[in-house]
Order: C-alpha cells, then structure tokens, then sequence
C-alpha cells in the first residue's frame, strides 16, 4: 500500500521503490552505505522537479518577469541628463562660433541690426510705422536672395566639394522667388510670413544639403536667421497690436457721438 502510495503522490521512481524494505534496513547497518543512499535519493528525486506542473510553473512565472521587463530604449531620460546634453551641446555651438573668422561673425552681426531696430524702434516710440516695415521686408528680401545666390558661388569653383548641379544650382533660386513674391503682398504681415518661410527654406538647404560647411558658419547661419524670423514676427505683431488700438479708439469715438 504504502508504495503505492508513493508512487500515486510524490511521482517517486521505481528505484526508489525498492529500496524501501528490507534492503534500506541493510543499508542502515553500514554507516558508509548512507552517503550512497543519500546519493542515490538525490540522483531519483531530481526527476521530481521536472514534472509538467512545475515546468508549467516556471514557464509563466517566466512570462510574468519579461512581461514586467521594461525595455531600455523605452525608458525615458531624466531632467538631469537632458539638461546635461542641451548644455553641452549649446557650449560646442558657442566654442565654434568663437572659433568663426571675424570678418565673417562681425559682417554677419552687423546685417542683423536693419532686423532688429525696426521693431525695436517701434516698440520704444509706441507707434506703428509703415514705412519702416516695408523696408525692413525689402532688405529682407534682399537678404534671402543672398543666402541662395551664395550656393552658386559655393558649387562653381572646380575643387568644391558641392557639384553643380541641378540639385543645389535649382534649390538655390527657390529663396529669391519666395522673396519677390513677399514684396508683391500688400500686406506687411503677408510679406514677412513669406520671408520666414524663405529663411527656413535657405537654412534647411545650407545645414542638410551642403553639410560640407565648417560648423562656425552652420552656427552662424542658425544664430542668423533666428534673429531674422523673431524681427519679422515682432513687426507683424506690433503692426496687428497697432490696427487693434486704432479699431478700438473709433468705436469709442462713434459711441460718444
């Protein structure tokens, strides 16, 4: 009964089945012949942990850990490393800047000032001037037809790394159309948005197309053209602040009649 008993619940070999009986009172006779037994037992009941419900077991538990498992490339950066890659890559951008030929970064920064004290010049007086905003669009448009003749100059020369093709001689008219378009607006706000749409097309060109540039002037570019996009901005803005006011100031001066 009692093997049978053993083989119905614990799975126990026939090995082991036999000796339980008279032959493992033999072997209690023998102090030695217990390792042997113990080894025997180990070697027999091993087979025990490779039984389909624990296999079964440890198959979904298996499952539940990798289901758990996070992947790395889907763990999200911490402010700190951010933060940390932004800064250095800001410190690179201004050591190449500085690393730029003066006469380049001077004449770059002194283009920028006809963008700048347009606006600047508005918002200090608190008056919209038409006149100021369609020159700076002019000069504007001036500006973005240099940046794509420049490629020109850039893919002639015989030893330049850039071909003349059809390519970058046929992109580089893209920016000086869009600003003759922008000077037919009657529409200041028009024409600037134009423009900044011209300057976001010349610096795509200048950092994807050509990136045989030195790194200086790809920052210089950026730097530049940022400042352009934020002047034409600030004077559509202070034109459309202006129509506001004047709109405002005759309604009340209708409602007092």
């Amino acid at each position: 009964m009692f093997p049978l008993i053993q083989q119905c619940c614990f799975h126990t070999p026939f090995k082991l089945q036999k000796l339980t009986g008279p032959r493992l009172l033999l072997y209690g006779k023998n102090k030695t012949t217990w390792s042997s037994l113990g080894l025997r037992l180990q070697r027999n009941v091993c087979p025990l942990s490779r039984s389909p419900s624990r296999n079964a077991a440890s198959v979904y538990a298996t499952k539940i850990q990798a289901f758990h498992t996070s992947l790395p490339f889907f763990k999200k950066k911490t402010p700190k490393e951010s933060e940390t890659k932004d800064s250095g890559i800001l410190q690179r951008s201004m050591e190449s800047l500085k690393d730029s030929p003066k006469p380049a970064l001077y004449l770059s920064l002194a283009g920028l000032i006809p963008f700048v004290s347009v606006p600047l010049s508005m918002a200090i007086q608190g008056t919209y001037y038409p006149e100021l905003a369609f020159a700076q669009i002019t000069y504007g448009a001036v500006t973005v037809s240099f940046l794509g003749g420049k490629r020109w100059g850039f893919a002639l020369p015989e030893n330049s790394p850039a071909k003349p093709d059809w390519l970058n001689l046929a992109n580089s008219t893209v920016p000086p159309l869009l600003a003759w378009q922008a000077l037919l607006f009657k529409d200041i706000t028009h024409g600037a948005i134009m423009l900044v749409m011209a300057l976001g097309i010349a610096l795509h060109y200048d950092l994807s197309l050509l990136p045989t540039y030195p790194r200086w002037f790809k920052v210089l570019r950026v730097v530049g053209t940022v400042v352009m996009v934020l002047s034409l901005l600030a004077t559509a803005a202070l034109k459309t602040i202006s129509e506001e006011q004047l709109s405002n100031s005759r309604n009340k001066w209708q409602n007092s009649k």
